[in-house]
């Protein structure tokens, strides 16, 4: 279960999608969605979610990977800080009425990776169309890819979801590559209960936003620096900030023999703040009854647990970090990660 301390740290995240909190281009997006969509009614809930809305009433099964400790953030055995903006639709739908689009923005909370594209931490986008006849998918997606990302070329291929039937994967060409940018289906029956038709779909602000503006790190999305948060204002191309050169620390630590790059990586959100982590990558890993005795001792490890071997590559955005800088944050992570080891 979620300490304090990490629910506190994980509520104080600043969403970027809702005007409350200052404005912010991403809320633009939503805005242009809005005015392009039939009958929308744009819905927020507060991120502290019962783990039935999340999970259960959407289909998911009892063994589903997802629910496992390691990639959900469960505060109690009954409630969770969302994992997908999906778990708005339950309740959403129990109040709707039989025509209208729920717009669904918001932030979810994941074990993930650190590194230029991803967060523990990202936006997403929930639409759903509910009516009174069934209604085509491929014209609801061509609406909101053509809205948010007008001139790219888009694909649907074939996925499957608890949620939907039919379901889809939604990528959009960059660079003469496919990127994922959403996913989505006819609503399942389940979902929808007495309501007689539906179309799903949800979205990644975050990375929908980094293609319209050709933004290369999600850090930057949020970054204080007046001359990044400017830019982060409108829906105009962004304008490259000087890089700064990276800092390498490599540091070992002993961790659980479960704990891959996504649960370490949401440890060291919690030690240090997200923008001036760059990347994590793990060199090595090597069982505690692999390691020879001396090492075992010195390090402390019991059985069950691994000796990691992490690369940490720090870089802050609008400035060149300093030897102590960086040292510090060396050091707060090994002290951190070594009092949080099972």
């Amino acid at each position: 279960m979620y300490r304090t301390d990490e629910l506190v740290h994980a509520l104080n995240v600043r969403d970027l999608s809702d005007p409350a909190q200052g404005p912010h281009a991403m809320q633009l997006l939503i805005a242009d969605l809005k005015a392009a969509l039939d009958h929308p009614v744009e819905v927020r809930h507060h991120p502290l979610v019962p783990v039935e809305h999340n999970y259960e009433h959407l289909g998911y099964p009892a063994d589903a990977i997802t629910r496992e400790t390691r990639y959900t953030r469960y505060v109690s055995e009954t409630c969770m800080l969302r994992s997908h903006t999906t778990a708005m639709i339950p309740p959403s739908l129990r109040k709707a009425t039989p025509d209208v689009t729920l717009v669904c923005p918001g932030l979810v909370y994941r074990r993930d990776t650190v590194d230029r594209l991803h967060t523990g931490t990202p936006h997403q986008l929930d639409v759903w169309r509910i009516s009174e006849r069934q209604e085509r998918l491929e014209e609801l997606v061509d609406t909101v890819v053509t809205t948010l990302l007008p001139g790219k070329r888009y694909r649907m291929v074939d996925a499957q979801h608890p949620y939907t039937t039919h379901g889809k994967q939604i990528d959009v060409e960059h660079n003469g590559e496919w990127v994922e940018i959403g996913e989505g289906g006819l609503a399942a029956r389940h979902v929808l209960k007495d309501h007689p038709h539906g179309l799903a779909t949800g979205w990644g602000l975050d990375r929908i936003l980094m293609l319209r503006k050709g933004v290369p790190d999600i850090r930057l999305l949020r970054n204080t620096d007046p001359r990044i948060a400017a830019q982060m204002q409108d829906l105009a191309p962004y304008r490259p900030i000087s890089r700064h050169p990276a800092a390498i620390r490599d540091i070992s630590i002993v961790a659980h023999h479960t704990d891959d790059i996504e649960t370490l990586g949401d440890r060291i959100r919690v030690l240090v703040p997200e923008d001036v982590i760059e990347e994590i990558t793990i060199l090595s890993e090597t069982p505690a009854e692999e390691l020879p005795d001396h090492v075992r001792q010195r390090l402390n490890a019991e059985p069950g647990q691994k000796n990691v071997l992490l690369r940490v590559t720090m870089r802050a955005p609008e400035r060149t970090l300093t030897d102590r800088e960086t040292n510090e944050i060396r050091d707060r992570l090994l002290q951190g990660l070594r009092a949080t080891a099972p």
